[in-house]
Parts: C-alpha cells; structure tokens; sequence
C-alpha cells in the first residue's frame, strides 16, 4: 500500500540491525541497506530523547551531498534511558550483568528515534516506551547473557528473547518501539513526507 505511493522515490536504511532490516521488509517497502561507520558519540549535555535524536542525525551526517532528488535516507537510534541516564550497548559480560540488574524491579523507558533525510528537509521523529521487569535473579540474568549474548543491544537485553518472556510484566507504548523500530511512526511519517 505504501510502497505503491513510494513507487517514485528510493528508500536507503542506513542500519546494520537485522531486526530494523525485517521491519521494513515486513511493511511491504523495497528498499536498499547503505552503511557508513560513525562514532556513536554525544555531547554530556543531552538528555532523554534529546540523545538519541542527535545520534540518529549524526548517522545521517556522513551522507551529506550524496543524496538524490528521489532519496530518503531513514537513520535510527535507540537508548534505554534508567536513573536519569542513557544505557548504550554493553561493553562486556560484566556490563551487561549490571545494566540488566539495574533494570530489575524497576521501570525504565526504551527511546527510538528515527531522522528522515532528503536531499533538501530533514525530520527526526521519537517514540518512548515503558517497561517494566520483575525482580531477576543473578542466576536468570547469567543464563540469558550465556545463551543470547545481548552485546549489540541497547540495556544489553532484547523484549523478544528469553528475559522478555519471563521477566517484563508490563509495557507502556509501542512493543517494536523495543524491538528497534517504532513502525507505526515510520509509517506515519513517511506517509506525511511523500504527501507534503
């Protein structure tokens, strides 16, 4: 449906994520994945959303002047913002047992921001979602580290694996919001973009 009005136009997902690859596959739009390294870095200043919309930006960036008129480059990022700060991807096993401790008995929120490039405008769109875990035993949260090795995702757990299943109670907003892609803004979006 939406990739008959995208007919004239040329999607590029700038993302390595196999999860935001299937979500565009899954909304029915043809699409080309272009990838450019990027040091994801903010300025200490940023807060909240404030964060991720600037490193969605930033991926944007490196694409500057290559851009055609029928172009739209979509760039994404997202964060798991606990206790007043952002929670990236985890280093290593022993960070992502304290990230995922720290998000036990407690709510956190999962931050997406997706930046939709053009050769001539640029619109960045957010969404947040709350989420909830029991309280996780320091066996449970071992296992899942050993058997899914959460390393390339944001508060080093995915809503889809195993600690999803067993550990979130409660979830306020968008379920892909927390996979890695608010599709129903995307969709959205692009449907402004193309109508504007």
């Amino acid at each position: 449906m939406l990739n008959e009005k995208l007919k004239k136009y040329h999607l590029i997902l700038a993302s390595g994520s196999p999860r935001r690859q299937q979500f565009f596959a899954d909304l029915g739009l043809d699409f080309e994945i272009r990838l450019k390294p990027i040091k994801e870095e903010f300025p200490t200043r940023l807060k909240h959303f404030e964060i991720s919309d600037y490193l969605a930006q930033l991926k944007a960036l490196p694409f500057e002047g290559e851009l055609n008129k029928n172009d739209i480059l979509i760039t994404s990022d997202t964060i798991v913002w606990h206790n007043k700060q952002a929670l990236g991807k985890p280093k290593n096993k022993a960070d992502a047992f304290q990230m995922i401790k720290s998000l036990s008995h407690a709510t956190h929120e999962v931050i997406t921001s997706v930046c939709f490039t053009t050769n001539k405008h640029q619109k960045t769109v957010n969404a947040i979602t709350k989420v909830t875990f029991k309280e996780l035993s320091d066996t449970e949260i071992n296992y899942y580290i050993e058997t899914c090795k959460p390393f390339d995702k944001a508060g080093a757990y995915g809503i889809q694996e195993w600690i999803g299943q067993i550990g979130i109670t409660k979830i306020e907003g968008s379920y892909f919001n927390v996979v890695g892609l608010p599709t129903h803004l995307v969709y959205l979006t692009l449907n402004s973009l193309i109508s504007s």
